[in-house]
């Protein structure tokens, strides 16, 4: 398996992205590696410029996120870590399929709308086209599996699109008459528990960094006296906890807690409600709290202590892209081929 995934660098890294993307990561390098396949992680910093954006906060941001993975167990031994910007490749290759991709494929995507809102004609270019980058980068690395939610599954779908039709345009034609293709379609992969974690201020709107209210989520620089307050003060109500889950359907709010407690310790919410059903949040805070502040307490410390070693983090993601670049040459060069470019 070649497994390729990005994340943009937004930075106030919290407990929604470790249990929604980043743990995952770090599992599916172990399972990778034990098999001698490969994971391509990126930093999306080329992504994060088709909105509007501060040149020193990103550069500070694709560190932060940088030293995020690598806090939550991110391997660079295992898996390639690396951002966009070292790897030229991606921005190359995002050109040569653009000759490929259509417009109406591009005018389909759902993403573009929601994110341009109604002024889809002040939008940047690179906002119209993010899904032929995204392409790009898991094509560059003939990716063979591509992890998604269902967010991001058009985009895959789209990805799979532009290389088959530059498969079936351009791809070589040997003596006996086949077609070798230039690139291979990647697959979904569905990651197990990737879990969705909502504001511990409103249990209907995801846990983002964007809210003002501190108090909306756990940060993953906070430190255990404040991972146990904010927890302690999430919004709750003044019912126990169900014994059965399908009465959790009109609490988004213990819902959402409940959810955290499972993701946290690998049981289901039947189990958690089996122990604590008929308890009041008075019990469960507390509980949920232990677990999140020695859960997160050397995750919290390693960020923080690699936060402050800008040298280290610049060297690691500078061997990742030397490996990225390696990796992504022999793609790049067939493409060119393919189309007839001179080099």
């Amino acid at each position: 398996m070649r497994i390729v995934s990005g994340i943009q660098p937004t930075g106030n890294l919290h407990l929604g992205n470790y249990l929604g993307a980043i743990r995952n990561w770090v599992r599916m390098q172990d399972e990778v590696a034990a098999t001698g396949g490969q994971c391509y992680f990126f930093l999306a910093d080329l992504h994060a410029i088709s909105m509007p954006h501060d040149p020193a906060e990103l550069k500070a941001n694709t560190r932060e996120m940088a030293a995020a993975l690598l806090a939550c167990g991110v391997d660079p031994a295992k898996s390639v870590l690396f951002n966009q910007a070292q790897v030229p490749a991606h921005a190359e290759l995002q050109w040569l399929l653009n000759g490929t991709a259509r417009m109406g494929w591009l005018n389909r995507m759902t993403q573009f709308k929601d994110k341009s809102g109604k002024n889809r004609e002040g939008a940047s270019v690179a906002l119209f086209t993010y899904p032929v980058l995204q392409a790009a980068d898991v094509l560059l690395y003939q990716a063979t599996h591509v992890p998604v939610g269902e967010d991001q599954k058009q985009h895959l779908e789209l990805a799979r699109d532009i290389a088959q039709k530059f498969n079936n345009d351009f791809g070589p034609v040997q003596p006996d008459g086949t077609q070798t293709p230039v690139f291979t379609l990647p697959e979904p992969f569905i990651p197990p528990e990737a879990a969705r974690i909502m504001s511990f201020r409103d249990g209907t709107a995801k846990m983002s960094k964007s809210d003002p209210s501190e108090m909306s989520r756990i940060n993953l620089s906070d430190d255990p006296d404040m991972v146990m307050k904010k927890v302690k003060k999430a919004k709750s109500d003044a019912e126990p906890l169900p014994s059965d889950p399908a009465d959790l359907a009109e609490r988004p709010e213990a819902k959402n807690l409940v959810a955290i407690f499972g993701a946290m310790t690998g049981r289901s919410v039947e189990d958690v409600l089996g122990e604590f059903g008929g308890e009041g949040f008075g019990k469960f805070k507390p509980a949920l709290g232990e677990i999140l502040v020695e859960a997160l307490r050397p995750i919290s410390a390693r960020f923080v202590e690699l936060k402050q070693d800008t040298p280290e983090l610049d060297r690691l993601l500078a061997t990742g892209a030397a490996r990225a670049r390696d990796a992504a040459a022999k793609t790049l060069a067939a493409t060119y081929e393919a189309l007839g470019l001179l080099r």
